[in-house]
């Protein structure tokens, strides 16, 4: 690790109850800690309403050994609907990485942001909202490149359930292939928040 580098890599799920959120990072933290051999911590948390209510995941990867299991100067933010935007968009430090599913989330509080409808896609595409998740932890695990593609694969078949294996992969595959199309030197080097410019 070069002098100044920074250690550890902080990434938040969050959306509602139901969305599969907590699913998805733990996907993320298997193929970080399992199958790319780094140091990791996953910690959840729900509302108190279990479905519907609001619900976030962090995932902590680190080349060193992990202090504190939490994050405390987020990456990556992940926010599957508008409470989820707006709780915890304030979190995410200048330079990091704010990606939304533009089907629920309409208010956009900076411009360093990617909106991808993943909620709309998985309808179109696959017939159900299920896989949005799947399709957003494809663009999370290419977007933040915390973690090899193929484990991520690997993590994802030892995870869901039987016979949901192609539609998953499918799903991941396509949120990776969306993230491709991304160009994040295009994005404002510092997030920008509109009430206060």
């Amino acid at each position: 690790m070069k002098a100044g580098e920074k250690k550890r890599y902080e990434i938040r799920f969050s959306g509602s109850g139901g969305q599969g959120l907590i699913t998805a990072a733990v996907i993320l933290a298997e193929a970080a800690g399992v199958y790319d051999g780094k140091y990791v911590c996953q910690t959840q948390s729900y509302g108190p309403e279990a479905r519907g209510g609001k619900s976030k995941a962090e995932v902590v990867i680190s080349e060193t050994p992990i202090d504190y299991p939490k994050a405390q100067h987020l990456d990556f933010l992940l926010a599957m609907n508008q409470a989820a935007c707006d709780a915890y968009y304030r979190d995410l430090p200048a330079g990091g990485l704010l990606v939304v599913d533009s089907y629920l989330v309409e208010q956009l509080p900076t411009s360093r942001i990617v909106a991808i409808p993943f909620t709309q896609i998985a309808k179109e595409k696959f017939g159900s909202a299920l896989v949005a998740n799947m399709i957003a932890l494809g663009m999370v695990g290419s977007l933040s490149r915390q973690v090899n593609p193929e484990s991520l694969k690997k993590a994802l078949l030892a995870r869901v359930p039987a016979g949901t294996s192609a539609l998953n992969l499918e799903a991941l595959q396509l949120g990776m292939d969306e993230a491709a199309k991304i160009n994040l030197d295009a994005l404002p080097r510092s997030l920008q928040n509109d009430d206060e410019v």
